[in-house]
């Protein structure tokens, strides 16, 4: 019996029973996976949702970091903004500013003064990077208002350098009213980007995804208060580096925002049309009033001089027919007008008698063979 017992146990510590090894090893994960404080044990998902919240709160600093914000305007001068905002808006309706200048969209419409660039749907080729200026001048200047009651205060507050803005943006949201996630176009536009909110309170919000039929939006990575009168300005992280956007459900009443940027001189334009519209109307013009160029004058005395010889020929071709048809047949004889040159046949007009009958022309013949005989 000892033997028996002393082989079973060589047989449990043989190499190719690997049990008890395995056993042990899943002891010691179940006991370095035991919570020390109350004994009870933690899933997978947990250390996961861990990691994720680490992650989570290292992008949420890096965001807060390039956030600055300041407020700026109080209640009078925003009062003073807006009613130069509204005044903005009657004349975009009355179809006075150029065409570039308003952009519109449902519950949301953006002016453009200074600059004016293509996004969106607008794009010829799609993808970040492919955003251009609208060539010089196809959009209006920025409005002295904007410069007085804005900018001005925005560089007496050491907020930008003076000089900094040379485009301004209004958005002007009606309530649900929203834009999606995007990033500003980093090739057109310098850092920071400076907005100021007015009518009413809202919020920014960082790291969304939308999705459409019906419009939805993710839980942002941060969600941003923005108050009427405050000035907020993004850059690093927050503006090169995550996306932000407006969301339906942060537009409880009417907003409109500011946005005031630096474009830079080299940054990317669209190459003006007014080139060849304006060729174009001056060929139109030209068509219309009659004048012609030497080209033209040129192909067009050509034609002429084409058309004359053709009928000069196809005359002369009808003439020689007819003569050779009265001389062959003896019918007919032609009379023409006698000239000082023989080389003026062209001049000569064709007459054709008429013609005689059989007994006329043998009574013309027995009368001259009389006079002979």
């Amino acid at each position: 019996m000892a033997e028996n017992f002393k082989d079973l146990r060589l047989k449990l510590q043989s190499p190719h029973n690997s049990s008890s090894s395995r056993h042990s090893r899943d002891r010691k994960s179940e006991k370095s996976r035991r919570d020390s404080s109350n004994g009870k044990y933690k899933s997978k998902s947990h250390y996961q949702d861990l990691d994720a919240s680490w992650s989570n709160a290292d992008e949420l600093s890096k965001v807060h970091a390039g956030i600055k914000q300041r407020r700026l305007f109080n209640d009078d001068q925003c009062e003073k903004i807006e009613e130069k905002i509204n005044e903005t808006v009657k004349i975009a309706d009355k179809g006075e500013y150029k065409s570039h200048t308003v952009d519109r969209a449902p519950l949301r419409n953006k002016y453009f003064f200074g600059e004016g660039y293509t996004y969106g749907s607008q794009l010829e080729k799609k993808g970040p990077g492919m955003e251009r200026l609208y060539p010089k001048g196809e959009v209006d200047e920025i409005p002295d208002w904007i410069h007085e009651l804005v900018i001005k205060p925005l560089y007496d507050a050491k907020i930008v350098p003076e000089g900094f803005v040379n485009s301004a943006v209004i958005n002007d949201y009606m309530p649900g009213g929203c834009i999606v996630s995007h990033i500003d176009p980093p090739h057109i536009f310098d850092r920071p980007i400076v907005s100021v909110s007015f009518f009413s309170d809202s919020a920014l919000c960082f790291g969304c995804k939308f999705s459409f039929r019906p419009i939805r939006v993710s839980t942002p990575v941060l969600c941003l208060p923005i108050d009427r009168g405050c000035v907020t300005m993004i850059s690093g992280y927050a503006a090169d580096d995550i996306t932000h956007c407006i969301r339906p459900q942060d537009v409880v009443q009417r907003r409109a925002v500011i946005i005031l940027r630096r474009v830079f001189p080299d940054a990317p334009r669209l190459e003006p049309v007014v080139e060849k519209e304006s060729s174009w109307k001056r060929k139109r013009s030209s068509v219309e009033s009659g004048s012609i160029s030497e080209d033209d004058s040129h192909h067009k005395s050509r034609r002429t001089v084409s058309i004359h010889r053709s009928k000069h020929h196809s005359s002369s071709h009808r003439q020689s027919s007819k003569a050779r048809k009265t001389e062959k047949n003896g019918h007919s004889r032609v009379v023409s007008k006698t000239s000082d040159s023989q080389d003026s046949s062209e001049d000569d007009e064709a007459v054709v008698t008429p013609k005689k009958s059989v007994r006329q022309v043998r009574v013309s013949r027995m009368a001259r063979h009389r006079k002979l005989c």
